[in-house]
């Protein structure tokens, strides 16, 4: 009796360890270009710093509100949101963009910034935000390095 005992011991450690690993397999993990986080839905204005203090103020209002929407194939718009700096100027502005210098550097057609260029070192770009960096001059002062943060 005392080896059919000790010859089941093991069997049925063997059955759990087999019933066990026959379970789903997991999901392939899916690790998404900088291309397609950047294109997978609008970007709004959330804040801008300088040297680590909140500068979001500093922008106009009429530019914090725009809302940007890149498409993957290198184009996209800008929607001037509620308020417009120039009455005149359509309510979307379409652009072309890009990804320079090993995808570290985001060019966009137009400057989306006053005192801004069409540059932006790309800080981070996750599912949810898109942080850039960007020398802005205001007024007759030196030109600043100013961090901008999007989110969807």
């Amino acid at each position: 009796m005392k080896k059919q005992f000790a010859f089941l011991i093991p069997v049925f450690i063997l059955v759990l360890f087999v019933a066990s690993s026959c379970g789903k397999e997991d999901d392939p993990i899916v690790v998404k270009t900088k291309t397609q986080l950047l294109s997978q839905g609008t970007w709004k204005f959330k804040s801008a710093t300088f040297a680590g203090s909140d500068v979001s103020s500093s922008i106009q209002s009429c530019q914090r509100d725009n809302i940007l929407a890149f498409v993957s194939t290198g184009t996209g718009s800008a929607d001037e949101g509620l308020t417009k700096c120039n009455m005149s100027d359509p309510q979307t502005n379409p652009f072309a963009w890009n990804f320079q210098s090993g995808e570290t550097i985001l060019f966009i057609s137009t400057t989306l910034f006053t005192g801004g260029s069409s540059t932006f070192d790309l800080i981070t770009l996750t599912e949810t935000e898109l942080v850039v960096s960007q020398g802005i001059t205001v007024g007759p002062g030196p030109t600043r390095l100013i961090v901008v943060t999007f989110i969807h």
